[in-house]
């Protein structure tokens, strides 16, 4: 153990991890260590003599297990950037061990007493605010992990939870496996209507799987996407289609018993705490509050979106049915290709047009740039730093004074071994010790873009770059962070908040000033012409009655789930059904669930939670109106962003912070306004 690599803190000026001399080898015994190094610690805590203080006790606990979070803030994020079998396996066992220690800890009676006398007799003049949401957030933490329960509700309470881990772990997992595993091959003669970029990743993919002169597509968005967008084939749009949409639905890989079992389990802990449903229970820590709250925003963004939504899928009917010469029902696997051919016709725009602007190499220029002129960042590439895969590249992040902001870490292409999808995390987050020194993030970008072909750089779509900017939102979150305490920092903040910065910062993306900065061909370096530009411009709220009611499906199934009042035993397809009829588009087809491939609310945090994408939209249109009113590059506007969000994290509530910046609670009027329904 002595030879460990995680049992002191990484050496160097950054203390940055060293994926060098990281083997799978480390994690299991580190991890054990670290958990009982954490146990003595919590063990001083509650043998002190002393009556509880916050500094004793709360701050004591929140500065405990700082080995284990330096294993864990390696091993978690490697689960979804870069897993192979051997890791997954050691996730599946330590995960029980890692839940078990966790739930020990808030069952630890004595510790609760000494938290729960802190809480009740808490000073909040000797304290600042920042003190008070740490020790609420340590108490609520308690309170909600059954330090309240006696008995057989505890013992009820660790079987739960050590249930729900296995459970939500498996269902990953599950996704993971399928989505590697399954190919749709194709000939020459399959290939009418792709571009030449999707051709060329089609054969380069079928190439490093030794099968050279043929193609293949996958369930990766830089595959999948761009086949269900160009290919004229209807057939094997269907085809695909129902590759990914019966994800999760039967064989080896089947998620649907795990879907009933991760609902009904979530239910019963709610009921352990006296709630309803599991809702009630989780949307305490919410700026939302409570489930009515969310249904009631959801069913207000329908009634505005749906009339919306209907005329443009008539409008789109007739249009396909103008195109093919015949009437045309449209069916899901025709939404992408008739509405890519209706936007071209209209806006005389189309993915292709623009991606020979958005060479990979120049959007990070621009991105990094956007933050350089808003927030005086600067990003220097690190070439020294070890990284866990060839992909990845690092940077340094200062202040125009030069002063360390934190690291920032970016792997961009997919493989087999990364989950699908976008995300941002933190292979350390930002606080402050004892003595004032500032403990800086180092923050991670995973994407899953187009890759380099032997022809062509990488060369994103417009929606690869957004999803950048979303995504380098929450980076920005992170890297600013100035708060004392871990759980307070960053993008530790309540899930239907996390999502304002991210989705505020998409909102440059239409600038022209911005786009100039950046996009540039690739062979002859000219910048997008103004009058594409103007049409990116005015294609903006096309399909956006269709993207609401999308999105608005989504977390009216993750509320249904969430909103059981007793334990499911029926079928998953007809629940699900029931659950997206109000915003049901399309009628359904066989065999098709969303619910088993549902990653963010069957394994991730967002149980419950998903209607936070629409909830902070509503907040990123707010903010983002007062760029517009008072200069959309204005760097006084953007520091008090910083200042009143950015670098705050939760030491504060959410809507004060947000009161803060714009003065007032947010109103739903702008992203009407902005989506043209309004």
């Amino acid at each position: 153990m002595t030879e460990n690599i995680f049992l002191t803190p990484f050496a160097g000026e950054r203390g940055l991890p060293p994926f060098d001399r990281i083997t799978h080898a480390d994690y299991e015994p580190a991890i054990k260590w670290g958990m009982a190094e954490h146990d003595r610690e919590i063990e001083a805590i509650v043998s002190r003599s002393e009556a509880p203080t916050f500094e004793n006790t709360i701050v004591a606990l929140e500065r405990s297990g700082r080995t284990l979070s330096r294993v864990l803030d390696i091993f978690y994020p490697m689960l979804s950037a870069d897993a192979d079998d051997e890791l997954l396996a050691l996730a599946d066992k330590l995960s029980p061990l890692l839940t078990e220690h966790s739930t020990g800890i808030t069952l630890n009676h004595a510790l609760w007493l000494r938290v729960k006398h802190v809480y009740d007799h808490f000073d909040r003049a000797a304290h600042d605010q920042e003190d008070w949401m740490l020790l609420k957030k340590t108490y609520q933490g308690f309170e909600r992990s059954g330090a309240t329960l006696e008995g057989a509700a505890r013992e009820q309470f660790r079987e739960l939870t050590k249930r729900l881990t296995t459970l939500t772990l498996t269902f990953q997992q599950n996704h993971l496996k399928e989505q590697a595993q399954v190919e749709m091959w194709l000939t020459a003669a399959d290939l009418d209507g792709l571009p030449a970029t999707a051709v060329e990743a089609a054969a380069e993919a079928a190439r490093e799987k030794g099968r050279n002169g043929e193609y293949v597509v996958t369930l990766k968005a830089p595959s999948y996407g761009p086949f269900m967008k160009y290919s004229s084939r209807r057939d094997l749009r269907e085809r695909l289609y129902l590759l990914y949409n019966q994800q999760g639905t039967q064989g080896q890989f089947s998620n649907v018993e795990l879907v009933r079992d991760i609902a009904n389990t979530r239910l019963q802990l709610a009921r352990l705490f006296g709630y309803k449903t599991f809702a009630d229970y989780r949307l305490v820590t919410s700026m939302a509050q409570t489930p009515q709250r969310v249904d009631d925003m959801l069913n207000q963004l329908r009634c505005a979106y749906r009339p919306a939504q209907q005329a443009e899928m008539k409008q789109l009917a007739e249009f396909a049915s103008r195109f093919e010469g015949q009437p045309v029902d449209i069916k899901p696997w025709d939404y992408a290709y008739y509405a890519n051919k209706e936007r071209e016709a209209r806006f005389a725009l189309d993915d292709e047009l623009l991606r020979p602007y958005f060479k990979l190499e120049n959007v990070i220029q621009g991105v990094f740039g956007l933050a350089s002129r808003l927030y005086g960042l600067r990003f220097t590439p690190n070439e020294t730093a070890p990284v866990f895969h060839p992909d990845v590249r690092v940077f340094d992040v200062t202040d125009e004074h030069g002063s360390d902001v934190g690291t920032l870490y970016t792997d961009f292409f997919p493989r087999d071994t990364k989950q699908s999808g976008a995300w941002m995390t933190n292979f350390r987050e930002q606080w402050r010790e004892s003595d004032g020194t500032d403990v800086r993030p180092i923050v991670t970008l995973t994407m899953n873009f187009t890759r380099p072909t032997a022809t062509r750089p990488s060369l994103l779509t417009h929606g690869e770059v957004r999803t950048f900017m979303h995504e380098f939102g929450h980076a920005l979150h992170s890297l600013l962070s100035q708060c004392k305490y871990v759980s307070t920092s960053g993008t530790n903040v309540y899930r239907d908040f996390v999502e304002l910065p991210s989705q505020l910062n998409e909102n440059f993306l239409l600038q022209r000033e911005f786009l100039d900065s950046f996009a540039r061909h690739w062979q002859s370096g000219e910048c997008i012409p103004q009058e594409v530009v103007e049409r990116l411009q005015a294609s903006a709220q096309y399909g956006a009655g269709y993207a609401c009611l999308r999105q608005l499906g989504f977390g009216l199934l993750d509320m249904a789930w969430h909103s059981l009042t007793e334990p499911h035993e029926g079928d998953v397809a007809a629940f699900e059904r029931r659950a997206m009829a109000p915003v049901q588009v399309f009628e359904p087809v066989p065999g098709c669930m969303m619910s088993p491939q549902f990653t963010h609310i069957f394994a991730g945090g967002y149980a419950a939670g998903y209607y936070g994408y629409k909830w902070a939209e509503v907040l990123d249109a707010d903010a983002f109106e007062r760029f517009e009113q008072e200069g959309v590059f204005n760097v006084e506007v953007a520091h008090q962003l910083r200042d009143s969000i950015l670098s705050r994290g939760s030491s504060d509530e959410p809507m004060t912070l947000y009161h803060r910046f714009r003065g007032r609670e947010p109103r739903i009027d702008a992203l009407l306004r902005r989506d043209g329904i309004q």
